[in-house]
C-alpha cells in the first residue's frame, strides 16, 4: 500500500458522506410524508453510517501510522546495508583510506652494498617487496599500497623484466610503499635487530622509514572475476 492508495480511499469516504448527507436533505424535505416508524429506520441507517465513517477514519489514521512505520524502517534498513557496504569494501581495499601511518622509500645502494656485505649486490625483486608487505601487514598494517598500487588478497606482485608488476601495472625504483597503522608498531617492526631493513641492508637495498601522520592509499580498481567460485547455499 502507497499514500495514493490511502487518498483514494479517503475520497471514498468523503463521497460516502455527501451523499449521506443529500440523502438526510431530500428525507427532511419530505418529512411531511414519512411516518414516525420511517423517521427511527432512517435515525438508526444515519447512526449506522456515521459510526461505519467513524471506523472508516480510524482505520485511515493507523494505516497511515504504519506506512509511515514501514519507510522509517525502509531508510534503517537502507542505512544499515550502506554502513554495511562500506565496511565490506574498506575491508576489501576497494575503497580509498586514510590514516596514520609510514613511508618506506625503497631502492639499491648506488654501486655498493650495505654497510655489512654477507649478501652481494643485487636489485630490488619481488621478493624483496613480498617481504616488506608480509611484516607491515604482520605488524598490524590495516592497508598497504606500492607506488599508487593498493595491496589485497588477489593482488599479483611479481617480477617481469626490468620491472616489477603490482595488479598488472609495471612499476619501477624507487618503491614507496605506503601503510597505515600505528606508526610505532609498523616502524618498530621493520627495524628490529637482525630484522628485515638488517636483511635488505646486507643485499645492497636501502629502506628509508618516514613516519606520517596521514597518509591516503587509493582504492584497488581492477575488476574481480570469480568465474570458478560460486556461493555456498545455506539451508
Amino acid at each position: 500500500m502507497n499514500r495514493s492508495f490511502f487518498f483514494s480511499f479517503a475520497v471514498i469516504v468523503f463521497m460516502l458522506g455527501v451523499m449521506l448527507g443529500f440523502q438526510l436533505r431530500v428525507t427532511n424535505f419530505g418529512n411531511a410524508a414519512i411516518t414516525g416508524e420511517r423517521e427511527q429506520v432512517l435515525a438508526m441507517e444515519k447512526k449506522s453510517l456515521v459510526e461505519d465513517l467513524y471506523e472508516m477514519q480510524l482505520e485511515i489514521t493507523d494505516l497511515s501510522a504504519k506506512l509511515d512505520q514501514t519507510v522509517i524502517g525502509q531508510k534503517e534498513a537502507e542505512e544499515a546495508l550502506r554502513l554495511e557496504l562500506a565496511k565490506i569494501k574498506r575491508f576489501g581495499g576497494l575503497s580509498q583510506v586514510t590514516g596514520p601511518g609510514v613511508e618506506l622509500v625503497v631502492q639499491s645502494y648506488p654501486g655498493q652494498a650495505g654497510l655489512s656485505t654477507v649478501h652481494a649486490l643485487q636489485n630490488i625483486t619481488d621478493i624483496h617487496l613480498l617481504k616488506i608487505v608480509n611484516e607491515l601487514c604482520n605488524a598490524g598494517a590495516k592497508a598497504v599500497a606500492i607506488n599508487g598500487q593498493r595491496i589485497t588478497a588477489v593482488s599479483e606482485v611479481r617480477l617481469a623484466g626490468s620491472h616489477i608488476n603490482v595488479n598488472g601495472a609495471p612499476l619501477s625504483p624507487p618503491y614507496h610503499i605506503i601503510a597505515i597503522g600505528e606508526v610505532s608498531a609498523l616502524k618498530g617492526r621493520l627495524e628490529l635487530k637482525e630484522g628485515l631493513n638488517d636483511y635488505l641492508n646486507e643485499c645492497g637495498i636501502s629502506v628509508e622509514t618516514l613516519e606520517k601522520n596521514e597518509v591516503v592509499i587509493p582504492a584497488f580498481t581492477d575488476e574481480l572475476y570469480f568465474e570458478n567460485a560460486e556461493l555456498v547455499k545455506e539451508y
